[in-house]
């Protein structure tokens, strides 16, 4: 598996919830299973109608040219008051970046990645701290929902 929705805050902007499941595995609490509101979804699945997508200037094809304009795009629905849903009913094979490679195996692309990155945590830096469908209790620096948030004590 390669998305159950997508965790904000991961990494600094996001993250895929459940990356690396098996299709038997259920993933946390069984998330993986279940149709639920999240936080955001992949453009590699996203289905949207056309009059929303209008509405929220769609997808940022300038400052967003490859990296997180998915994760832009779903933050500027759910900021106009609508909701984004994974569904797990929908299955498809995608094969993450195989037609223009991995941004860090090439120093340019290693660059726009950071410059992408740097544009969400400007745009969204606060959002993306407190994603409502991930777990405070759970790191935002290590796998979702793998890693807890080690308190002092």
């Amino acid at each position: 598996m390669q998305h159950a929705g997508v965790v904000c805050g991961i990494g600094g902007v996001a993250a895929h919830a459940h990356t690396g499941l098996t299709a038997d595995e259920p993933g946390y609490a069984a998330r993986a299973l279940f149709a639920q509101e999240m936080s955001c979804v992949t453009a590699a699945c996203l289905l949207i109608r056309s009059d929303v997508y209008r509405a929220v200037g769609g997808l940022d094809e300038k400052h967003l040219c490859v990296a997180f304009n998915d994760v832009d795009l779903c933050l500027k629905v759910r900021a106009a008051g609508l909701k984004v849903v994974f569904t797990p009913e929908f299955l498809a094979d995608h094969h993450e970046s195989l037609s223009r490679g991995d941004d860090e195996e090439n120093p340019m692309k290693e660059g726009r990645f950071f410059v992408e990155m740097q544009i969400m945590i400007e745009r969204w830096g606060s959002v993306l701290k407190s994603d409502p469908y991930y777990s405070p209790k759970f790191s935002l620096d290590g796998r979702p929902f793998i890693d807890l948030v080690q308190v002092a004590g």
